[in-house]
């Protein structure tokens, strides 16, 4: 193994205006957090760290929807998303958030460090103003017609239809998100970072210095963002929430959030270091550690322009290695949002699929935007389960343990000669660490995971092959062998899957007895040294001998490692969304326009009356038309209705409705039709009648 290196972990800290969704963890938590697991494994020294942004426009905007205050809203997401997180197994060295108190001295000293230095540049810039909230309009703030794609709802930052970046005055049509209200232009004073004037030495380090190891989905959006020319950026606000500037003559005025939150990445390492008794220093100052910055692909800008303009302009900190951003999730075809409600929220998950943290992350990982959006669909999560995780990794465990308890009383037997078959699946077996290393050390967690399902679906093969169940009939000491092989895959398993399942990893070890740890030699609770000092289990695996569990080893009881997830749970996950997207509609359905203006005169013509229906029959040969006999009080009268897709003729007779009586008739198909029943759509665009069905009113009635 190479020698162990110092790595600095990074996972985009995430809004908390709202819960963790699965675009959040496909994109940025589940890849990052396989990555460090996996570093750890190799006997790395490895800072794992996130936090809560506390301070986007995103909060306040949810704060003032809510009649709350910021702090109200960041409390509240801030513990749901922390405890969600934990839950699901993120192995985080620390999990902070921007409200902390070392978090507001490490940006103030980050940002007063620049200051001193004469980093900034200071200028006056006309800025949209709200007359009505009688305040300055920050990015998010503002909303309107984006100027590249003709999309209604863009922010003044940046569209999220087309993505692209923005300022709020190229915006058509402008509108103030807190009033509705059309801004004004006023003018403010700003300090703002010249990126301009680190045009060529950004060149030099992403365009020439990483064109080969970033992602091309990165090196593609940077260099987009180069070639168009940088300019100087704001990196303060007119706003009430966030880290005040710590300067004279900047009272009202807040660290802007882009230049805050990553910042969070060093204060989350000082709370980490200072909670363990270590120096954060090395972790950002020492050129021989390695940082990799983990983000979903509309940070890009933030992490490889900004932030290492940024550490640049400050001199004393390391840049990020690789920032292996991925692009974005959708959910059932369409795109996932917050404020849409359109996601399946982790909170969500773990409380409907409890003890099946593992199944999401390995359905996110295989399914993982790595390269391009992906869709994440009910159907394939169900299928994935069943039909991978169950029928193979646990089908194969399964037997194994099953067997082995059942031929040996649990105990791994001693093998005899290897024949050709044992030969050629050892060294299969051998080959696969460094094969998931490499895809893992090249960011492609979803080839590692598959390389990973490779081994169980080697370890089920071999069992199929040799049929120990039908050899031990014919030859035992052959089924000892075959058996020993088995447990190695199996062992193997449960050290390989650590980073993708690590809960699975947690059972399956328990269940082979591979248990506790002391010093660098795993003991089992049998006393067995199953590994020794020189060599990790995941080293082990392709060692000489490839044996991690040695004959004598007793394991323990077989236990399932998955269950079948049935299409009820998976019509209830549906459902929720149907109920979604109702409510979407509901809640964005615009009134038609108003018809020309009628006169009393118009109006006073319209008979409309209660009426009954006593008949319907389904028209002949129409798919779409009911034959109705009505009594209208006046007379019992046919009338012809466009609604037989909405409702059957029995369960409607006997139903009032309202009717124009005095509509000239008109034939329809033959039968003449006089009169009128009004309708409406509900909120679910479901036809209803306007009924006027309440005690005491007759047929005949008049509506005036």
């Amino acid at each position: 193994m190479e020698s162990p290196k110092r790595l600095t972990i990074t996972a985009a800290l995430p809004y908390t205006n709202g819960p963790i969704h699965i675009g959040h963890l496909a994109g940025v938590y589940v890849p990052a957090d396989i990555y460090a697991r996996f570093m750890r494994l190799q006997g790395h020294d490895v800072a794992f760290v996130c936090g809560s942004d506390e301070h986007g426009v995103p909060i306040t905007i949810k704060a003032k929807k809510e009649g709350v205050t910021p702090q109200d809203v960041v409390d509240k997401y801030h513990a749901i998303i922390k405890k969600s997180f934990e839950e699901f197994g993120v192995s985080f060295n620390n999990y902070s958030r921007t409200s902390a108190k070392v978090h507001h001295e490490t940006a103030s000293q980050f940002f007063r460090n620049l200051y001193d230095a004469g980093k900034f540049i200071e200028e006056s810039s006309q800025q949209f103003y709200d007359e009505k909230a009688e305040q300055f309009l920050a990015d998010r703030f503002v909303v309107g017609t984006c100027p590249k794609c003709g999309f209604e709802e863009s922010y003044g930052d940046q569209c999220e239809k087309c993505g692209t970046s923005h300022n709020a005055n190229d915006l058509i049509n402008p509108k103030s998100a807190i009033t509705g209200a059309t801004p004004t232009l006023k003018e403010t004073r700003h300090w703002f970072l010249p990126l301009d004037q680190y045009e060529s030495w950004l060149k030099e380090w992403i365009l020439e210095g990483h064109k080969r190891d970033w992602k091309s989905n990165v090196y593609g959006q940077v260099k987009s963002w180069i070639d168009d020319g940088l300019r100087p950026r704001a990196v303060t606000r007119d706003l009430d929430w966030g880290i005040p500037v710590p300067v004279e003559g900047a009272e009202g005025k807040v660290l802007y959030v882009w230049f805050d939150a990553p910042i969070g990445y060093i204060s989350s390492t000082k709370e980490w270091a200072e909670r363990e008794g270590k120096d954060w220093e090395p972790y950002w100052k020492d050129e021989s550690t390695k940082m990799v910055h983990f983000i979903g692909k509309d940070n890009i800008v933030f992490h490889c322009i900004i932030f290492p303009a940024m550490l640049k302009a400050e001199g004393s900190y390391i840049l990020p290695e690789n920032v292996p951003a991925n692009e974005f999730l959708n959910l059932e075809g369409q795109k996932l949002s917050t404020s849409k409600n359109w996601a399946v929220w982790l909170h969500e998950y773990l409380e409907d699929f409890p003890g099946q943290q593992d199944v999401l992350r390995y359905v996110l990982t295989a399914n993982a935007p790595e390269t391009k959006d992906n869709d994440f669909t009910w159907k394939d999560f169900q299928a994935r389960n069943n039909n991978e995780l169950v029928a193979i990794f646990g089908n194969f465990i399964n037997r194994v343990v099953v067997l082995t308890n059942k031929y040996y009383d649990g105990i791994v037997p001693k093998p005899n000669d290897f024949n050709e078959v044992d030969q050629q699946v050892i060294a299969e077996l051998k080959a696969y660490p460094a094969v998931i290393a490499s895809s893992i050390e090249r960011y492609r967690f979803r080839e590692a995971q598959g390389e990973l399902m490779n081994v169980a679906r080697l370890g089920n093969k071999y069992l199929a092959d040799e049929e120990p169940w039908k050899l031990i009939k014919t030859d035992e000491e052959r089924v000892k062998t075959v058996m020993y092989v088995a447990l190695q895959i199996a062992s193997a398993l449960a050290s390989m899957s650590e980073p993708f399942l690590p809960f699975t990893s947690e059972t399956l070890k328990t269940m082979l007895d591979i248990t506790t740890s002391e010093g660098n030699a795993t003991i089992s609770t049998s006393g067995t040294i199953l590994e020794t000092p020189e060599a990790s289990e995941w080293a082990k695996i392709s060692g000489d001998s490839s044996e991690i569990l040695p004959p004598g080893h007793r394991i323990g009881k077989a236990e399932l490692l998955f269950s079948k997830i049935e299409d009820e749970q998976i019509q209830k996950q549906l459902g929720k969304l149907e109920a979604t997207k109702a409510a979407n509609k509901a809640e964005n359905q615009k009134a038609d326009p108003q018809k020309e203006i009628a006169t009393f005169e118009d109006f006073s013509k319209m008979d409309l009356r209660v009426g009954t229906i006593v008949e319907a029959d389904k028209m002949p040969k129409a798919n779409k038309l009911l034959v109705l006999k009505v009594n209208t009080g006046l007379d019992v009268r046919t009338i012809v209705s466009g609604i037989a897709q909405h409702f059957k003729p029995e369960d409607i007779v006997g139903k009032k409705v309202t009717v124009l009586v005095n509509l000239a008739p008109r034939k329809l198909r033959g039968v003449e039709s006089e009169g009128m029943i009004l309708m409406t759509e509900n909120t679910e665009g479901k036809l209803v009648f306007v009924n006027p069905d309440e005690e005491g009113v007759k047929p005949g009635t008049v509506i005036s």
